[in-house]
């Protein structure tokens, strides 16, 4: 597959994973920053014409970096996350469950990035899956943002129970989110567009937590509220330190 967003690529190429060539076909400004960076960082360049580009990445923007898998950073398993940590505290996971918006997906990982969370958790295969859509939206966010697959978020869930996590969901009849200590390890379920958390991971959860609102629609869009309760871990850690 390729990449064709310009920070997508970028980032891409600075998290030091596996991808290449770089094929160019035009280089305004910003194209030439990449190819510059690229050359730096020995990423093989391919000089290629406009159609025959256009023909492998329809949407490029005059360059396209070509990588093996689906440009995320899924290389990690849920056990080893948890045997990494050894005695670290204050750990931050995001559990997501039937995320299926691309758009959605990728803006959850830019928020994670920006909210230092550790580890993204997804049901393998079920999870949205449109690599270039949710490169771009998360703004290259995917290239560094730690993600584990599973194929079954309850068992994991309980996994991160016995690691010593305090595992919150997320939805509106929960106790508002600021009330809440978030000291030492903690994971937050988010729940699909649609429906929600669903029953089974629900009834894993240890409490629920909602972001108070004084809006007249039902609620915020899930990229939305997980950067809200993100951002309240910090906010609530830096208060009690």
């Amino acid at each position: 597959m390729y990449l064709t967003g310009f920070h997508a690529i970028e980032e891409r190429i600075k998290s030091g994973r596996p991808c290449g060539p770089l094929l160019v076909a035009k280089s305004g400004p910003r194209a030439k920053e990449i190819v510059t960076l690229a050359v730096n960082n020995k990423i093989r360049l391919e000089r290629t014409g406009t159609f025959d580009l256009d023909g492998l990445a329809p949407d490029n923007r005059g360059i396209a970096l070509q990588v093996q898998d689906e440009g995320g950073n899924t290389d990690i398993s849920l056990d080893k996350f948890i045997s990494d940590l050894g005695e670290r505290r204050d750990a931050l996971v995001l559990i997501l469950d039937e995320i299926t918006d691309p758009h959605n997906y990728g803006a959850i990982l830019r928020c994670c990035d920006q909210f230092a969370v550790d580890l993204v958790v997804s049901r393998n295969r079920r999870n949205a899956k449109h690599a270039e859509v949710i490169s771009k939206t998360s703004a290259g966010a995917v290239s560094w943002v730690a993600q584990a697959e599973t194929p079954n978020l309850a068992r994991a869930m309980e996994d991160l129970k016995e690691a010593g996590f305090w595992i919150y969901g997320a939805e509106m009849e929960g106790e508002p989110v600021y009330k809440k200590d978030f000291s030492g390890r903690v994971a937050f379920v988010m729940g699909s567009e649609g429906s929600g958390i669903s029953r089974l991971l629900r009834e894993h959860c240890d409490a629920m937590v909602s972001i108070p609102s004084a809006g007249r629609i039902d609620s915020l869009n899930v990229s939305v509220a997980a950067g809200v309760l993100l951002y309240e871990v910090i906010r609530n850690r830096m208060l009690r330190r």
